[in-house]
């Protein structure tokens, strides 16, 4: 609770403050019985607006969205783009970026309890992900291990792209899976309408008692003149949740120890708008304390020796101080402060259509808490800066180009500090640029990283060079129809931890070692897609073909009770894999979806490599019924049998989700209630992309409830 005084204090909004403390009581009863209070509850009310409902669309031509972070429409990029709107986010929503993702096609989540999830795109996890704070890295520890939590706030975002091709290379070189950008609005770019605009959501779910709540607040200061003026914005999340339920039958309970999650953000930002453009700081503060479900103390004293593993007796006191020992189960205390900058200045001169500027500092702190005691400390100090230009057409030719810089200090101290400290920069020069002629679009992307890592106890330096191309086209065949190809040629330097790991990780029951000797992997991927976004029946299917050479993985080595020997060395690789999905629209109020979506990686000697997610198909039946959207989907996960060495088989499960949201408008204000529930069959499920899928299944039966207001 102190935790949130001092946050709340900072913005100096107390009675915020004591909302959100005394939320944590008041929503556990509303996750109980959510749908009673959001239907029977508000049906009065509801009758009596429903006159003020929106009607059902009749144009089955689906909306176009532009991607914030090219300036393109969907539909004109030449690989496929995922774009998450604020409607879309109300009913994805989750707790980690990983969860709120993991239903899109193609995306799954890495999971490591409840605290620490992120996105797997196209079979791909960690640094072959980048993650965005509005275009600027995000810059927190979760690329480093799987149980480091992302710190991004999903109940903040007001929109998440997710990039691959010719626009993922402005961002980065190394992101083969993809980029996520996650939009917000903490640094304000127009001044609001009425003066003042804003947000505020409630939302309870049963699974693990978590309540949460969020505001967002954004007004002109009274500093104004001719050409512009000052915006303020203000913005906090607080959450509460406990240890979640599992679906039925698992043999250690009804519960996942430690797989409680509490977190606080809060940010203030200050910009100058004027028409022309604008320019804006803002201070963003993270506390969370989350569990870690499946710590293992038994392998301390463990150590390897060649290829193999030596425990003993795991440190010589003969006691067995497993995960299952009460008290044991270690808490993640994390701090992350930052600071963003963001500004944009339209057509400055002749040719220039714009001058864009983003750069973001990060101070990242953690502790791994057991039994009371500080056990192990990660930090992480990191500051990236980008600027780039965006020039008027030239011979038909509209593009982007931009300098990027990257410093990143990162060390781990205590009994798990398996990795070294390291100083890590990199500098970049990218150009995206793109070209229309009649039915078709081309996109061509290049860009150049140069990079060295230090490691400072070792005084050992490491150094490489990376060039990327991309090229893209899309074509629009027919009405309401599209094809995209693209290729792109990229390389991906190793990171400080696969270059210099080395010792026990107790989270991922590994023993870690790197290899100062690798070489950047230089990758070959084709991505084709064709699709129908007009009419009743709407569809789209993507394939895609990645051949990478020196590809850098995790092999396990050896096994001894449950310690896996995990050595970072290089192979060549090969992901296979395709997305698709067809909706079908019988009328105004019904429509059928089918999707699915699956990934093979493998090496080119046929060995499959190590948490692949499995192939899944799914049916969703959307219905508007007197107002209501709603939603019934049956979720399929096959069996993943393909397994690396010392990994076990995953079974499958199917999961039925049901959702309904009801909007409408009082005066200046929009309302939205919502009720989703997961998994309501309470299957036990497991997911197979996780170190610790069978000490921490996926949630059980789970009901959600949610109420949000926009003014």
């Amino acid at each position: 609770m102190q935790s949130h005084s001092r946050f709340f204090a900072f913005l100096n909004i107390r009675r915020a403050s004591s909302a959100a403390i005394s939320l944590k009581f008041a929503l556990k009863p509303l996750a109980r019985a959510a749908a009673c209070v959001a239907i029977g509850g508000l049906s009065a009310s509801l009758r009596a607006q429903q006159a003020d409902a929106q009607p059902p669309a009749q144009d089955a031509t689906l909306g176009e969205v532009t991607v914030s972070a090219t300036g393109m429409a969907a539909s004109d990029m030449a690989t496929p783009v995922q774009v998450l709107d604020a409607d879309a986010l109300l009913k994805r929503q989750a707790a980690t970026l990983g969860e709120t993702l993991a239903a899109e096609p193609g995306i799954h989540a890495s999971h490591f309890g409840a605290g620490a999830s992120r996105p797997i795109i196209r079979g791909m996890d960690g640094a072959r992900v980048s993650i965005l704070s509005d275009g600027s890295d995000l810059q927190d520890a979760s690329t480093v291990s799987p149980d480091h939590a992302v710190t991004s706030e999903p109940m903040l975002a007001t929109q998440m792209e997710v990039l691959r091709g010719p626009s993922a290379l402005l961002y980065s070189a190394g992101a083969m899976g993809g980029v996520v950008n996650v939009l917000d609005n903490k640094i304000p770019t127009a001044v609001p309408a009425n003066g003042i605009d804003g947000s505020a959501q409630l939302q309870g779910r049963t699974a693990d008692g978590q309540a949460a709540g969020a505001f967002s607040l954004t007004g002109a200061t009274p500093v104004k003149s001719g050409t512009g003026a000052l915006v303020l914005h203000a913005e906090g999340v607080a959450r509460n949740a406990g240890d979640y339920r599992v679906g039925g039958g698992w043999g250690q309970g009804s519960k996942v120890a430690g797989s409680f999650n509490r977190t606080d953000t809060g940010s203030l930002g200050l910009s100058w708008v004027t028409d022309k453009g604008y320019l804006g700081l803002a201070y963003t503060r993270q506390t969370a304390r989350y569990g870690l479900p499946g710590h293992n103390h038994s392998f301390e004293g463990c150590h390897a020796d060649g290829d193999h593993l030596h425990c003993g007796d795991h440190g010589g006191d003969g006691h067995d101080h497993g995960a299952s020992e009460i008290g044991s189960v270690p808490v993640v205390n994390l701090i992350s402060e930052r600071w963003d900058l963001r500004g944009e200045w339209r057509q400055p001169t002749a040719g220039v259509a714009a001058l864009r500027l983003r750069g973001g500092f990060t101070d990242y702190h953690h502790d791994e808490v057991e039994e009371g005691q500080v056990a192990t400390s990660f930090k992480n100090r990191a500051h990236d800066l980008r600027l780039e230009v965006e020039h008027e057409p030239i011979a038909g030719w509209r593009g982007t180009l931009g300098l990027q810089t990257m410093q990143r200090r990162f060390s781990a101290q205590g009994e798990e500090a398996y990795i070294q400290p390291t100083d890590t920069r990199r500098d970049s020069l990218y150009l995206l640029e793109e070209y229309r002629w009649q039915d078709w679009s081309l996109q061509a992307a290049l860009r150049h990283d140069r990079q060295s890592i230090e490691a400072q106890a070792r005084d050992e330096k490491r150094s490489h060079r990376a060039t990327s191309m991309s090229l893209g086209t899309v074509w629009k065949f027919m009405p309401g129809y599209s094809a995209t190809a693209s290729y792109t040629n990229g390389s991906r330097m190793p990171t400080a931890e696969e270059l210099f790991a080395n010792g026990l990780h107790m989270a991922t029951s590994t023993y870690e070692r790197g290899n100062a000797n690798l070489k950047r992997e230089r990758s070959q991927a084709l991505d084709l897609s064709v699709g129908k976004n007009a009419g009743d029946m709407t569809w789209k299917l993507s394939a895609y073909h990645y051949r990478i050479k020196d590809y850098i993985y995790g092999a396990m080595l050896d096994e001894q009770d449950g310690l896996q020997l995990l050595q970072y060395t290089q192979g060549d690789a090969r992901f296979t894999g395709w997305e698709a999905q067809l909706s079908q629209r019988f009328s105004s109020q019904w429509a059928v979806t089918v999707f699915g979506d699956g990934v093979r990686a493998r090496l080119d000697n046929g060995s499959p490599l190590p948490r692949i997610p499995a192939q899944r198909w799914g049916l969703r039946v959307d219905g508007r019924i007197q107002g209501w959207d709603t939603m019934a989907e049956w979720v399929q996960v096959l069996k993943q049998n393909r397994t690396a060495a010392y990994e076990t088989e995953t079974p499958g499960y199917g999961v039925l989700n049901l959702g309904a949201s009801y909007r409408w408008k009082s005066g200046a204000n929009t309302w939205q209630v919502y009720v989703k529930g997961q998994n309501l069959t309470n299957k036990l499920a497991y997911a197979a992309t996780s170190f610790i899928k069978m000490q921490a299944p996926l949630m059980g039966r789970n009901l959600t409830a949610g109420v949000k207001v926009d003014f």
